[in-house]
């Protein structure tokens, strides 16, 4: 989107490959000199993509300079980057296609070409977060939880036949398949017609989908109760240039990602030019273990990247992080992780670049990079770089990189200096801060038991869960009594008796986000099952147990590795690919278990293998929940509880009653290699690949005698704000749904009625662990002030609404921590939330206030509500200078006649513009008419 008459002032720099593709390329190092070689090569690519923009508008040469002279301007600029594509997923991924459609009509209304309005980079969309656990080890004789669409009226589930030597359509922008509706709707009744006595349908192809049966039974209900969404996404591909849909069933975002959307170096118009992705997914950031920048932002963002516009950020300050020695054989990549996120969390890297060097990164394959790449939102890092180097290139190899491609790829990133080299000591870049972690200080450990930076040594486990029983409600404590800490209740389940008490586990899940993109963690939990099973250990059959893998290259390996019957064994079935323990979408619990957690008071644990854990998260009825290894995962199910020192203590007996500790299972770490290279292979790539200038806005508007909607207190986050798990049914959105006559089973889950605004908005606050201060315990309630009722949050809001009345959000510090999520913007914007007021902001979610229309505003270093005698009864007016700049500090009047100042939290002059056109998708339409 070049300005009239703007040149391309670095076009001298570009020259020609030296090899025979003799493609061409920005030699970016000539600018340089000295500087560039000083920089980080993370902030490398940032400057690769300025100078190849360079437009003299959208990104100016001042630009460039500031980025080559990152030394020195850190921290103080702001800087354009233009990436090289998009990703979506389906949570986050609809609205955002709403709003592209919407926004069409909103440029012709304006006077302009709708036509204009396509993505001007590729965008994929993986439709990933639509899958619930229906079916599992303990629900596979229930009925299923249809929510909706014709497959209710089918009756029965259908038999579900295998076809195995057929490979499901995994076309992107075209369909191959007999699927050939253009609109939504449009062929609606073809599915349901042929569920009935077929396999399971791709609901874009009409083909059939070889899967084990559970993860059939599963994703026929996902195709019933997702078809609307579905098909939108289908017509989606076909109305949108340069998007390509990823269908379900086919992996994660950020798994996909991984293995088939990396590109490494990009070609376009014979013009090399580095990979780099931004997209709706905090977790995007597992691409940067690949050696490519990548992070999650807003849906509004991303749209604005769709839409040709640059992302913007302030240059970032780069931590380096120096790994150096190796692991103990009892460290899986999920304790470096741990590991790794609580020392970054104790040393503080929010908002910064984290780039790993030293000798110890050649120790980690891959696989362990990536891991450690995708936990970097739970430290607070934009993101995690490691950049390219021979392991890279081996991995490439080994997954079906085509040769020559890769040989292309060598020679651009080393004649650009974006490769790393192993020996190379003396050329390692500049950062702001170097921090030193030994690998082999690092201990087993697990998560929890409401946090995930609360980490546990597995040693100390034991310790720690009666010091947590003991201590206050709080981050770790649940203060149960003494007398009652040993107490437990009898429950019968399936013809046998069993014990329930403090500690138990009722729910184990080898989840699909953190770990199933490393294959030695995963091997590890299924030869530790084969072990276990050869024993004659097993799990309890109350215990709800799932395998949610993150693709199908998972599935691959275990089968072909020989360990996946026996994780089968101990009920770890395959339920389908996608998000589903770890973002709340599991089946209930039995009713056993259920009455018995309710009539003993007792804390019961899920362990599983993701990464977010908080309250409530889960299962509302589950109150201590641990992030750990797939190996651990497996190990505590076995045992039964959480409450036991595996060094001490059996998991159980063989038939002859001797012992059984954990050591005796434990795979060794030249087991795990061994079958990784056995079994991770290049035939497996190879089947899995086949899957696969303005209008001026208004005069801003003064806030006028503002009531507080809710007063909340520190680390809200965004599934406080935005749930994105089952719908109570007494919450607004569940009256709301039966009011248009949806059952409960029908009503699906927040996260899957994403492109349904009534829901949404009566969902947001909707969290049974919200806790708002005007009521004094977590409720997802607040009072109406005029009228002095306690009510719903959406009811309180409307009654606001429909008299007119300005709301404001008083909070504490880090609001908006969590995943990245636009409907925890959209929600309150909906609400009427004017304004936010807190003592601190995670970034991401910060920037989507922005972009929706909300002002952050921060109280004054040492002052909160409670400081200025703040009840939140009061009303709050406020009023914005003719020219707002970024950090200015306002003046706030209550109707109490009390005057304080608080910081306009906006960073630099891009989020002032943003806010004054009342938002992104405000402003990209301003511009396009």
């Amino acid at each position: 989107m070049d300005a009239p008459g703007a040149g391309r002032p670095f076009e001298y720099l570009i020259e020609t490959l030296n090899d025979s593709s003799r493609k061409k390329f920005y030699n970016v190092p000539r600018l340089g000199g000295t500087k560039y070689g000083a920089l980080p090569y993370s902030i490398r690519v940032l400057l690769e993509a300025a100078v190849r923009n360079c437009d003299g508008f959208l990104m100016k040469k001042e630009d460039v300079m500031n980025i080559l002279d990152w030394k020195t301007k850190q921290s103080s600029v702001e800087v354009p980057f233009f990436p090289a594509r998009v990703l979506l997923q389906d949570f986050t991924g609809i609205p955002a296609m709403v709003d592209f459609a919407a926004m069409r009509e909103a440029v012709k209304i304006l006077g302009g070409d709708p036509r204009r309005v396509h993505p001007a980079r590729p965008t994929d969309l993986t439709v990933d977060h639509s899958l619930q656990i229906d079916f599992s080890k303990c629900a596979i004789q229930n009925a299923p939880n249809p929510g909706g669409g014709d497959l209710q009226k089918a009756g029965k589930l259908s038999p579900l036949r295998v076809q195995p030597k057929k490979l499901p359509c995994r076309g992107q922008t075209t369909c191959r398949g007999s699927c050939d509706s253009g609109e939504p709707g449009r062929n609606s009744g073809k599915l349901s017609s042929q569920i009935e006595n077929t396999p399971i349908l791709c609901p874009f192809h009409l083909q059939p989908v070889p899967e084990p049966e559970t993860v059939l039974k599963n994703q026929e209900v996902e195709f019933g109760r997702n078809r609307e969404r579905l098909q939108f996404f289908k017509w989606s591909s076909r109305v949108f240039k340069n998007v390509a849909v990823i269908p379900p069933g086919t992996g994660m975002a950020h798994q996909v990602n991984l293995e088939y959307l990396s590109r490494m170096v990009f070609e376009e118009d014979n013009l090399l030019f580095p990979d780099s992705v931004v997209g709706t997914d905090s977790h995007i950031t597992m691409v940067n273990g690949l050696g490519i920048l990548g992070w999650g932002v807003g849906g509004i963002e991303t749209e604005a990247v769709m839409l040709g516009l640059p992302v913007s950020l302030t240059l970032p300050e780069v931590v380096g992080c120096e790994l150096s020695g190796s692991s103990n054989p009892f460290v899986t990549s999920i304790d470096v992780v741990l590991g790794i996120t609580k020392h970054l969390r104790q040393v503080g890297v929010a908002g910064k670049f984290v780039e790993f060097f030293g000798s110890g990164v050649s120790q980690l394959s891959i696989v362990d990079r990536t891991t450690i790449a995708n936990m970097c939102p739970e430290y607070g890092a934009i993101l995690s770089f490691f950049p390219v180097d021979n392991v890279t290139l081996k991995h490439l190899e080994h997954t079906g990189f085509d040769k020559a491609k890769l040989k292309s790829v060598e020679t651009y990133l080393k004649a650009v200096k974006l490769f790393r080299h192993d020996q190379d000591n003396s050329g390692e870049p500049t950062y702001s801060q170097v921090i030193r972690i030994h690998l082999n200080s690092i201990v087993p450990s697990v998560s929890g038991p409401k946090r995930p930076q609360d980490r546990v040594a597995v040693t100390d486990m034991k310790r720690d869960f009666q010091a947590c029983l003991n201590e206050k409600v709080g981050f770790k404590g649940f203060q149960i009594a003494a007398e009652k800490q040993k107490d437990y209740v009898c429950i019968r389940y399936e013809g046998s008796e069993y014990m329930l008490s403090h500690g138990s586990v009722v729910l184990a899940a080898v989840t699909s986000c953190t770990n199933n993109c490393n294959p030695s963690v995963m091997l590890a939990a299924g030869l530790l099952a084969k072990k276990a099973v050869d024993a004659g250990l097993h799990v309890k059959p109350y215990i709800r147990t799932s395998l949610s893998p993150g693709s199908g290259m998972v599935t691959h390996y275990l089968s072909s590795s020989g360990v996946l019957p026996y994780l089968s064994k101990l009920g770890f079935e395959i339920v389908g690919y996608g998000c589903s323990t770890c973002v709340g979408n599991t089946a209930p619990l039995p009713e056993a278990v259920l009455n018995a957690v309710k009539q003993g008071d007792l804390v019961t644990c899920a362990v599983l293998s993701g990464n977010k854990n908080f309250e409530g998260r889960l299962c509302d009825c589950v109150r201590a929940n641990y992030l750990a290894s797939p190996p651990l995962v497996v190990a505590y199910a076995i045992a039964g509880t959480v409450n036991i020192d595996f060094q001490t203590e059996p998991l159980g007996t063989d038939p002859t009653g001797r012992s059984i500790y954990l050591q005796d299972i434990w795979p060794s770490r030249e087991e795990v290699h061994q079958m990784e290279e056995e079994r991770v292979v290049l035939s497996m790539f190879k089947v899995l690949k086949e899957k696969m200038e303005t209008k001026e806005p208004v005069a801003l508007r003064p806030i006028e005698n503002a009531h507080v909607l809710l007063y909340l207190g520190d680390s809200v986050t965004t599934d406080h704000i935005s749930p994105a798990g089952s719908i109570a049914r007494s919450s607004a959105a569940a009256k709301y749904l039966t009011n248009r006559g949806l059952t409960p089973r029908e009503f699906n889950s927040y996260g899957a009625r994403r492109g349904n605004d009534a829901v949404m908005t009566r969902g947001t606050f909707a969290n049974i662990k919200l806790f708002n201060k005007f009521l004094g315990k977590p409720a997802p309630k607040t009072i109406h002030f005029p009228s002095g009722q306690t009510l719903d949050v959406f009811e309180a809001a409307e009654l606001y609404q429909k008299d007119g009345v300005p709301l404001i959000i008083l909070a504490g510090k880090k609001y908006g921590s969590g995943n990245s999520r636009d409907w925890a913007a959209k929600g309150p914007y909906l609400l009427g939330v004017k304004a936010v007021l807190a003592e601190s902001y995670e970034k991401i979610h910060k920037d989507h206030l922005i972009g929706i229309g909300i002002v952050p505003l921060q109280f004054l270093p040492g002052e909160n509500a409670e400081s200025l005698g703040l009840s939140g009864r009061e009303t709050f007016s406020l009023t914005f200078p003719e020219e707002l700049s970024p950090g200015l500090t306002l003046s706030i009047k209550t109707s109490t006649g009390k005057v304080f100042s608080v910081i306009a939290a906006f960073e630099n002059d891009v989020e002032v513009t943003l806010y004054r056109h009342g938002g992104l998708l405000n402003f990209v339409a301003r511009k396009f008419s």
